[in-house]
């Protein structure tokens, strides 16, 4: 059976591996989402550190200006510092067992979906995912909509695809994921039955009632 080696994982990733994988379960994936999630944060940040700081040092003497463009620069600092906060602290997990995303800078959330549950695997790279390394993982499942049904700016998106999609679709670990229940224990076996009706008559009496043979 091909055995899957555990991927070198940085100090945070391998913080929320420790704490929310079972014993029994491997990392296949542990990563935070690709810097590229920075740009929109970066290009809204920008203008309001620039509009800030022309406020702040336009006119000192004026405090309506001053304070206006202090206002502007801490207001820019908490939201790029939260922005930023959130990435770092944001990791995806794919198990033997699970595909788990870990989120949250003060509360942390922890969403989760069983392998068993998975159907299909859709990866999508966009022209700048391509130039800049990374691409979307879409999971199609059984049943409702899930939380995890599309995870965006995943980093060399095609090594994950191939481990991800080996982990799932192979016979030989495919069978391994859709084994146990949705938190990971195995099933016990099933108990075996009655034996089948034996349908073959193997006396040799004669049936009562029936006429006797000419």
């Amino acid at each position: 059976m091909t055995s899957f080696s555990s991927p070198p994982l940085a100090n945070r990733a391998a913080k929320d591996v420790q704490k929310y994988l079972l014993e029994e379960e491997a990392a296949v994936v542990a990563t935070r989402r690709h810097w590229a999630v920075l740009l929109e944060p970066t290009v809204k940040f920008l203008p309001l550190l620039l509009v800030g700081g022309w406020l702040l040092l336009y006119d000192p003497d004026n405090r309506v200006t001053s304070s206006a463009g202090f206002l502007v620069l801490v207001a820019a600092f908490l939201y790029y510092g939260l922005r930023v906060g959130e990435w770092w602290m944001r990791t995806f997990i794919v198990s033997t067992r699970r595909v788990l995303l870990t989120s949250g800078v003060i509360v942390r959330t922890v969403t989760l979906l069983p392998l068993r549950r998975i159907t299909d695997l859709t990866w999508k790279e966009t022209l700048l995912g391509q130039v800049l390394g990374y691409g979307t993982f879409r999971f199609e499942s059984a049943g409702q909509q899930q939380a995890l049904s599309e995870i965006t700016y995943l980093p060399r998106a095609d090594i994950l695809y191939k481990r991800v999609s080996r982990l799932l679709f192979q016979s030989d670990w495919g069978g391994a994921a859709a084994m146990g229940d949705d938190e990971g224990n195995l099933e016990p076996p099933p108990s075996p039955g009655p034996p089948p009706p034996d349908v073959e008559r193997r006396d040799t009496e004669p049936i009562p009632g029936l006429p006797p043979q000419q």
